[in-house]
C-alpha cells in the first residue's frame, strides 16, 4: 500500500519496537500517526519525543486493547478486587461474540481512526500467558480441598484462562479491522523463547522450560494460525506476521538508579547471619533498608525491562539468544507494507507450507461422487446428510433443498414458485410421500418445522434445541417448512436463474455456475447460499 498521506495506527508503538517503526514510517509521510500506549504517560512521552523529532502530527491514545473501554485505564490488580468489574470483564470474553465488540478499547480506536494499515507491537502472549494459569490452578485446588473456594476465586481463576482472551481478541479484532476498512495489518509477533528451543535454560525457575513461559510460545503460536486464517478471509485486510527470534535491543544504555516494574529497587542490607529454619518464617526480621536506591550501569531492552552489562553480554552471546535490533524489525514492516516481500512474513510461510487441495483430489472427487451415485442407485436410497461434519445449518440447507428438488424439476421452476404451496407441498412430502426422508431428518438431530410455525416433528435428539428462542432458533439447524423460509429458497432460485449462461468456452468461464433448467441439486445450492449469502468462500489455495 501507499503509506504517504494514510493513517497508521501503531499498537503499543511506545515500546522499542513500536518507536522504530514510528520513525520509519515517518520517513514514507503519512497524513496522521496515532501511537499507543498502556498508560497515558508513556503515550504521551513517545509521542512528545516522537513529534519534536519528525515532521510528521502524532497522536497519543492509551489503555489496555484487551478491555472494554470503561474499564481500560484501570491497572489489572484494581479490577481484579472489584467484583463488578470481574463480571463484567468474565462476561465480555466468555458471552457469545455477536454485536459484543463495540465496548472493546480497540475497537472504539479502529472504528473512529479508520487506519489505513495497523501495525501491532503488543506482545499478546505475554499479556495473556504470564497471567499464569498454573498458579491460579494451584490455588483454586487448594482452596477447594479445603472447602473454602470462594466465587471470587472461581472468578479470578477464569480471568488467567489465556485462550478464551485471545480467541474474543481476535474476533474483536478482525471485526475491527474489516468496518474500518483497514488495508493492512502487519502484527510483531514472538516465538516466546528469544528463538531458543525447549532447551531454553532461562526459566521461571520451577522447571525447564517453565510452564508459563510454554504458555506464552502456546499462546503465539495460537495467535499466528488465527493469523494465518485471518489471512484467508474475505473482507479481512493484508495480513503479515513478522516474528523476532532473539533478543531486540537497545533502548539507550546508561547510569542510574535501577527500575523493577518502572519503580526504584531499594537498597537492603543484611550484616548478622540468620538461622535458616526462621530466616523465612513469615514474621524474619534481621535486614535493613539503606533508604538508597540501587544505581548502575545498564541497558535497557525495551519490554524486558534493563540489563546489567554480564546479564546483557549473557543471554545475546554466539549460541543463546543472540541480538536483532528494533531497526531492523522496522525495516522488514515497511518494506512489508510498501509491498515488497522479505520472506520474513510468518502467514506467508504458513500459505506456502501447508497441504493444500491437489489435483489427484479433485478427479478422485469426481470418482467418489461417482461411486456414491452408482450406490445410491443400486440400494434404492437417497444419501443427503447425517449431521457429522456440522454445522447443523449445513444439514438443515440439504435436506430443504432436496424437498425442493421432490416437488420442483428445475431452478427455475422453484424460482416461479407460491411460498405458501410449496410449504404445504413440503409437509405433505415429509408427513405423507417420503416417510424415509422423515425418518432420515428427525433420527439425525433435526426438528421438523412444520408450516404453521406452531408444530415440530423431532426424534430423540435435537442437534440445536430451542433454548427459550422456539421456533426462532430454527435458521441454526431445523427443517423449516414455513412460508417464509420457502418464500427465501424461491428468492435464491430467482437470483440463480436471473444468471446469464456463460457462452465462453475458456478457463475464465463460470464452469461451477448453476444451470437454471437443471434438476436442484442439494449440494450445490448448499454451496450458493454458503458463498453468496455467507461470504463462506476459500480465497487461497
Amino acid at each position: 500500500m501507499e503509506i504517504r498521506d494514510s493513517t497508521v495506527l501503531l499498537l503499543g508503538g511506545a515500546g522499542l519496537v513500536g518507536m522504530a517503526v514510528a520513525r520509519r514510517l515517518a520517513e514514507h509521510g503519512p497524513r496522521r500517526l496515532v501511537i499507543t500506549g498502556l498508560t497515558r504517560p508513556e503515550a504521551e512521552t513517545a509521542a512528545g519525543e516522537l513529534s519534536r523529532d519528525l515532521d510528521v502530527p502524532v497522536e497519543p491514545r492509551w489503555g489496555n486493547i484487551f478491555l472494554p473501554g470503561d474499564l481500560a485505564e484501570r491497572a489489572r490488580d484494581d479490577l481484579m478486587r472489584d467484583a463488578a468489574a470481574r463480571r463484567r470483564m468474565i462476561d465480555d470474553v466468555l458471552r457469545p461474540a455477536v454485536g459484543s465488540s463495540d465496548e472493546n478499547l480497540l475497537f472504539q480506536w479502529l472504528t473512529t481512526i479508520r487506519p489505513d494499515a495497523v501495525v501491532d507491537c503488543v506482545n499478546t502472549a505475554t499479556a495473556f500467558a504470564y497471567q499464569d494459569v498454573f498458579a491460579s490452578s494451584s490455588r483454586l485446588m487448594e482452596a477447594a480441598k479445603q472447602g473454602r473456594a470462594t466465587e471470587e476465586e472461581v472468578e479470578r481463576h477464569l480471568l488467567t484462562l489465556p485462550l478464551p482472551q485471545l480467541i474474543r481478541h481476535m474476533q474483536t479484532l478482525f471485526e475491527g479491522l474489516r468496518r474500518a476498512g483497514t488495508k493492512a495489518y502487519i502484527k510483531i509477533g514472538t516465538s516466546g523463547t528469544g528463538g531458543m528451543g525447549l532447551n531454553i535454560p532461562y526459566t521461571h525457575s520451577e522447571e525447564k522450560p517453565s510452564r508459563t513461559l510454554m504458555s506464552k510460545s502456546a499462546v503465539a503460536g495460537a495467535q499466528s494460525l488465527f493469523l494465518f486464517l485471518m489471512g484467508r478471509t474475505p473482507g479481512a485486510p493484508a495480513t503479515i506476521e513478522i516474528k523476532p527470534t532473539a533478543v531486540i535491543g537497545w533502548r539507550e544504555i546508561g547510569y542510574g538508579p535501577v527500575r523493577r516494574g518502572g519503580r526504584p529497587v531499594e537498597l537492603v542490607d543484611c550484616v548478622e547471619p540468620l538461622p535458616v529454619d526462621r530466616a523465612f518464617a513469615a514474621d524474619a526480621r534481621g535486614w535493613t533498608k539503606t533508604g538508597q536506591q540501587l544505581e548502575s550501569v545498564f541497558i535497557n531492552v525495551g519490554e524486558n525491562g534493563v540489563f546489567a552489562r554480564d546479564e546483557f553480554e549473557t543471554v545475546t552471546a554466539l549460541g543463546q539468544m543472540e541480538l536483532v535490533t528494533p531497526e531492523e524489525i522496522a525495516d522488514a514492516v515497511i518494506m512489508e507494507l510498501t509491498g515488497r516481500p522479505t520472506g520474513r512474513d510468518i502467514v506467508a510461510a504458513l500459505d506456502g507450507a501447508t497441504f493444500g487441495p491437489t489435483y489427484r483430489g479433485g478427479y478422485l472427487r469426481s470418482v467418489a461422487i461417482g461411486g456414491l451415485r452408482a450406490l445410491e442407485e443400486r440400494h434404492g436410497v437417497r444419501s443427503v446428510a447425517f449431521e457429522m461434519l456440522g454445522p447443523p445449518r449445513l444439514t438443515k440447507l440439504l435436506f430443504e433443498a432436496y424437498l425442493l428438488s421432490r416437488l420442483f424439476p428445475s431452478v427455475r421452476a422453484l424460482s416461479g414458485a407460491d411460498p405458501e404451496c410449496a410449504a404445504r407441498d413440503c409437509e405433505t412430502l415429509v408427513r405423507e410421500g417420503e416417510p424415509t426422508i422423515r425418518r432420515q431428518i428427525l433420527s439425525v438431530g433435526l426438528p421438523i418445522l412444520l408450516p404453521s410455525g406452531q408444530h415440530v416433528l423431532r426424534g430423540e435428539k435435537v442437534v440445536v434445541p430451542p433454548d427459550g428462542r422456539g421456533a426462532d432458533i430454527a435458521y441454526r439447524g431445523w427443517v423449516d417448512l414455513r412460508p417464509a423460509n420457502l418464500a427465501l429458497w424461491i428468492k435464491r432460485a430467482a437470483s440463480m436463474a436471473a444468471v446469464e449462461p456463460d457462452t465462453r468456452t475458456g478457463s475464465s468461464a463460470r464452469w461451477t455456475a448453476i444451470d437454471a433448467n437443471a434438476a436442484i441439486e442439494p449440494a450445490r445450492m448448499a454451496v450458493w447460499v454458503f458463498e453468496e449469502e455467507d461470504e463462506g468462500y476459500r480465497i487461497k489455495r
